[in-house]
This record gives C-alpha cells, structure tokens and sequence, in this order.
C-alpha cells in the first residue's frame, strides 16, 4: 500500500480520539474498552494494519531523517499496565534506531531537583531528523505532584512560589514551552492511554500469576490504585489545559491492546505525513560530483 495512502486512512482513524481544544473535552466520555468500527474478531486484521502502518513509518522516519528539518516529539502518559512500553515496541519496531530515541523518565534524582522541573525532559529533546519518545514526561508535575502535593517539598521551590495558583501557572508553562518547540520545528504527538480500573487489575494480577512476568510488578502500583479518582481527575484537567493544534492529545482506548496500538500508530503517520516529508533534492553541482564518482567506481583498474 503506498504511503500516502496509509497516511490518509491514519487520519481517519486517529481523529476521533484527537483532542486539540480542550474546553469539551470530558474523560467520562472515553470507553477505555472502545474498539470503534474493529470487533473482537478483526484482531488479525488490525495486527496486519499495524504492520503495513510499521512498514510506511520506517519510510517516513528515513525521509524525516535525511530531509533533517523537523523534529518528532512522541509523548506517553498512562496508568501503570495501561500498555505504554508495548505500544512502543510494537509501533516503533520498524524504526531505524539510528533515527529514534526513548526516553523513560522515573522520579527525579538530587541533580534533576537542584535544577527547574523541565530541564531534565528538555535536554531530551529530539535533534532534526528525529523522532524522540518519552516515556513519561514533565506532565508527571501535574499529574503525580498535584495527587501527591507532599513531592514539592522536595523540588526545593522558594515557599512563597508556591501558592494557590501552582498547578495553573504549571500549565501555563507547559503550553508555553510546547508552542516554543513547535515554532522552532519540533512536531509533538501526546497520548494519554486510557485504560480502566478493572483492568489495570487483571493486568497486575496476570503479572503475579505469570513467572514471566513477575518482573513487571512492582509494589508501588498498587500504592496508585486508591488513587484512581484523583488521577483520573488530574489527567482530564491537564489534557484540558494544554491540547492545541500544534501539542494535540490522542486519548486513546487502552482495555484492548491490539486496538490501542493501531491507533498509537495511526496517529503517529498522521503526524509525521503532515510535515510535507520529502528526501532531499539534488543540485547540479552535486549530480556532477556523483557522476564523476560513478565514473571512477566504474574504471577499470
């Protein structure tokens, strides 16, 4: 399927989870099991999408890389085993490594708090020609910092700073720092995987259950779990607060990993082919040094 085509079905599908003017928008009125028009049984059919989606990715990705004018800035925020690791995986897999980087920020350390709390994410920042994937990201400062405001005691702010209107001049700063990005060429792609309580749970408890996947527990997760409504609320005001054309939030159904990942995809097609990518055209000065080159390569010798 040629890639131009793939990027205007990518469109299609990735919209109605496309949030890019917040007023409206309400949490209670995403089905974190919605599948859209896919049933159950187009499970094949979905993975084969996928991987013709992978397929024109890694096209787009080299074109992005040798065109080296914009950047992608790929941003995951979820519930633990909402899937951000596999959606990853799976999505980015065609991707030449070269061209692509993940970053998977954790608590900050005593050298990330001695400094503001987007310095840390902002030295990540993709150069041009890439694509950079965070794992997480400075939305965690008001997301986990609001549940929990006892964290700020930690980031050593002056005490007068913090006030009343924290979380609002956060957000500010946030929508401030993306729209500076996005003027200087860094594209921004955020997903907000949205999967529900119950089966956050059957996850965790697969987790337990399976030798394999014993690894993947930890302890904190379910110190998150009583949180659930207070999270909840919290990513529904920052999504709110900082959609915009140019930072657009993909909230995006996550009961059902198949799905979430044909949709994690389509909207990173959909954003990379509205950059006009194209490999870089070649002067005459340089078409004459190649054929010299060819000339030499074909001497006999």
């Amino acid at each position: 399927m040629k890639t131009r085509r793939v990027i205007k079905i990518a469109g299609r599908l990735a919209k109605p989870f496309r949030v890019t003017d917040g007023r409206k928008f309400r949490l209670k009125d995403v089905d974190p099991g919605e599948t859209g028009t896919l049933k159950a049984e187009d499970k094949p059919r979905a993975k084969e999408a996928l991987q013709i989606g992978v397929e024109a990715l890694a096209e787009l990705q080299d074109m992005l890389y040798a065109q080296d004018r914009w950047a992608v800035l790929v941003i995951f925020q979820a519930m633990d085993a909402a899937g951000k690791d596999g959606a990853i995986k799976h999505v980015m897999s065609g991707v030449n490594p070269q061209g692509c980087e993940v970053y998977s920020f954790k608590s900050p350390g005593p050298n990330e708090l001695d400094h503001d709390y987007l310095w840390r994410t902002h030295l990540r920042v993709p150069e041009r020609g890439r694509i950079g994937i965070f794992n997480r990201s400075y939305y965690e400062e008001v997301l986990v910092v609001r549940v929990k405001p006892e964290l700020l005691q930690y980031q050593k702010i002056p005490a007068r700073l913090v006030g009343k209107h924290l979380w609002d001049d956060r957000y500010e700063d946030i929508r401030s720092f993306e729209r500076y990005l996005a003027r200087n060429g860094v594209a921004i792609c955020k997903f907000f995987l949205h999967v529900s309580r119950e089966e956050q749970k059957r996850r965790f408890l697969e987790r337990l259950e399976r030798p394999e996947k014993n690894w993947k527990f930890s302890a904190n997760d379910i110190r998150e779990r009583p949180y659930w409504k207070d999270y909840m609320h919290a990513y529904e005001d920052a999504i709110r607060e900082t959609a915009a054309d140019h930072a657009p939030w993909y909230v995006v159904p996550a009961d059902n990993k198949w799905f979430t990942r044909v949709i994690v995809g389509a909207a990173i097609i959909h954003t990379l082919g509205s950059l006009d990518l194209h490999y870089p055209n070649v002067d005459k000065a340089k078409r004459k040094e190649l054929a010299v080159a060819k000339r030499a390569l074909l001497r006999p010798t």
